[in-house]
């Protein structure tokens, strides 16, 4: 039987906003040596009470499909979608990334920055820090081409995902 190669899956969940809850949720993931690549979190109805935690971890299609059930037997999840497999999805993340030069790889880096839609949210006469959103592959490409015009410091948000279309995680 051949084994299926390692992904990268998107699971969302809905969870009640309380002391504890991520905590449990990390536990799953640590207790079983499954690996979280991106994670975020923060309440998303009205009144504070029902958080949006968008995990990205890697693993075979019956490790996603484990990791799911088992996330799902936690008290305080309400929901929980694995988008790779669900359907189409959106999926961006934000970064800053911080640019030390002068010279000529600061003139580059500006050029650069221009090409990916960065934009200039802090400038010195030696350092820029960039804002860049999209997908994490467009993020890497970024600073890997930064990587030699001085970078010196990136802060990244992890995936926000969400449904493409009128589908939503609270409809099965």
């Amino acid at each position: 039987m051949q084994q299926e190669a390692p992904g990268s899956a998107v699971i969302s969940l809905l969870v009640d906003n309380e002391s504890g809850a991520l905590a449990r949720i990390i536990g799953l993931f640590s207790g079983r040596g499954y690996n979280i690549r991106s994670l975020t979190v923060a309440p998303v109805d009205e009144h504070g009470l029902v958080s949006r935690v968008n995990i990205v971890t890697t693993g075979t299609l019956a490790d996603i499909r484990q990791i799911k059930a088992q996330i799902e037997r936690l008290t305080p999840v309400s929901r929980a979608v694995d988008l790779s497999s669900a359907g189409p999805h959106v999926a961006r993340e934000m970064a800053l990334i911080k640019v030390v030069s002068s010279g000529e790889p600061r003139t580059e880096a500006l050029r650069i920055a221009d090409a990916f839609r960065a934009r200039a949210v802090d400038t010195t006469a030696t350092s820029f820090v960039f804002e860049l959103t999209g997908s994490s592959d467009k993020l890497d490409s970024f600073i890997e081409l930064m990587r030699p015009l001085g970078l010196a410091e990136v802060s990244r948000t992890g995936i926000a995902a969400i449904c493409r279309g009128p589908q939503t995680i609270q409809t099965p």
